[in-house]
């Protein structure tokens, strides 16, 4: 999500949203209004999103850890003889 794009967006869906609502009710204040709390929505839409791609990429990064570590730790063992097999591998 690029910020500029997303706000220009935005903008231009809230003064469609805004010439809408006035030619459909007259009302300039009630317009203001409606316009006022479909910015706040779009805004914590927008929000919810990112803490989404936030949340997701935070996930995916410790899945990615922990796979590595497990790779890691089943390496060493796969090279390291356990106690008491030390003649089966001569």
């Amino acid at each position: 999500m690029y910020a500029p794009r997303v706000f220009v967006s935005m903008l231009g869906a809230l003064a469609v949203f805004a010439v809408a609502t006035y030619w459909l009710s007259g009302s300039f204040s009630g317009t203001v209004l409606k316009t006022v709390i479909c910015a706040v929505i779009l805004q914590l839409g927008y929000f919810g999103g990112v803490l989404y791609l936030v949340w997701k990429e935070s996930r995916s990064r410790s899945t990615n850890q922990t796979v590595a570590a497990r790779s890691d730790d089943a390496e060493k063992l796969a090279h390291t003889p356990f106690k008491g097999t030390e003649h089966l591998n001569h």
